[in-house]
């Protein structure tokens, strides 16, 4: 894994610290040198295909993108906990509640947040979101919820919990299942390719990548309807219509980024864009009237290329971690 990814979880956990309002930085170090990080190897997710459930406890804060059963039992009171969930970009999320022993009277609470939040930015953004935010957490203490599960909209999820009495806790397992047309996404790499495909859906659709990269994109249809590709869609890039939009900026939510380019045509590429950007997100709009397509590939930036930017690169807006 490289030692940027690890940084980009290590920010992660930083946030989930500041939310705490907790700056005990040993504490943060130590989770950071631990396991969660290995669970994004892919030599480790091989190994495990095919094997019995994997299995492990569950810290007050963490990260994971493997399936398995995962067991969270408090030591001590523990107030400000949460586990970030993600999975292949073509995957759903299932959370399962095997077991759960929590005081909901005393305070307690165990809740699943469809989508990943952080300082109060989402993923999804609420404009791309079928739900609206508040209906988009699921709290086990106000719904009969054994022995059940939910499924996330997209490749993340997660899960806020407050225990106060030690000894009490939960027992998880996480599933993935296809998702055949997957619209929101989080990358695990920063590398890779993708094609985001909008058949005939009246929806936003955002892949976030969070790293500073190199963004190519290879072709973009618009307005492909009973067989024939439209040149130009019905309207441009005006706010309605079908188009591609990248964005950059230094948080989670899409919605509150630096729009850096429009893409309003269809085109055969390859078109490429340096983005300076502790996130980027490529975010396709859709009316629901044709078939849009967009295929990109992206890799991060080297440390050199950040500094010295040139060609076509959009880097002042935003603040390099590099």
């Amino acid at each position: 894994m490289s030692p940027t990814f690890k940084l980009q979880c290590h920010f992660i956990l930083i946030f989930l610290m500041a939310l705490r309002g907790d700056s005990r930085y040993l504490e943060l170090r130590e989770a950071v040198d631990h396991d969660p990080f290995l669970l994004f190897s892919a030599n480790l997710k091989r190994e495990l295909a095919g094997e019995q459930l994997y299995r492990r406890a569950l810290r007050c804060l963490d990260m994971l993108s493997l399936q398995g059963q995962f067991t969270f039992t408090a030591d001590r009171p523990q107030l400000h906990c949460a586990a970030f969930f993600i999975s292949e970009p073509e995957e759903f999320i299932t959370i399962h509640y095997d077991q759960v022993s929590i005081d909901c009277q005393g305070g307690d609470f165990l809740k699943v947040f469809d989508g990943w939040i952080l300082k109060g930015e989402t993923f999804p953004s609420a404009q791309d979101h079928p739900l609206p935010t508040t209906e988009r957490y699921i709290d086990f203490c106000e719904h009969d919820l054994s022995g059940r599960s939910i499924r996330s909209s997209q490749n993340v999820a997660m899960i806020f919990f407050r225990i106060h009495e030690p000894g009490n806790g939960f027992t998880l397992t996480i599933k993935t299942d296809p998702n055949l047309f997957p619209c929101n996404v989080i990358s695990q790499t920063p590398n890779g390719r993708f094609t985001l495909v909008v058949p005939h859906q009246h929806r936003n659709c955002s892949f976030s990548i969070i790293y500073p990269v190199v963004i190519k994109i290879s072709d973009l249809t618009l307005g492909h309807l009973n067989g024939l590709q439209l040149k130009k869609p019905s309207v441009g890039c005006g706010g309605i219509g079908d188009f591609v939009e990248l964005l950059g900026g230094t948080g989670l939510d899409p919605s509150k980024m630096m729009p850096l380019a429009d893409l309003c045509s269809p085109f055969h590429g390859p078109a490429q864009m340096k983005i300076g950007c502790d996130n980027t997100v490529v975010r396709m709009v859709s009316s629901g009237k044709h078939i849009n397509r967009v295929t990109f590939e992206y890799r991060q930036l080297q440390p050199y290329e950040v500094e010295n930017p040139n060609g076509n690169s959009i880097q002042e807006f935003c603040l390099s971690t590099l």
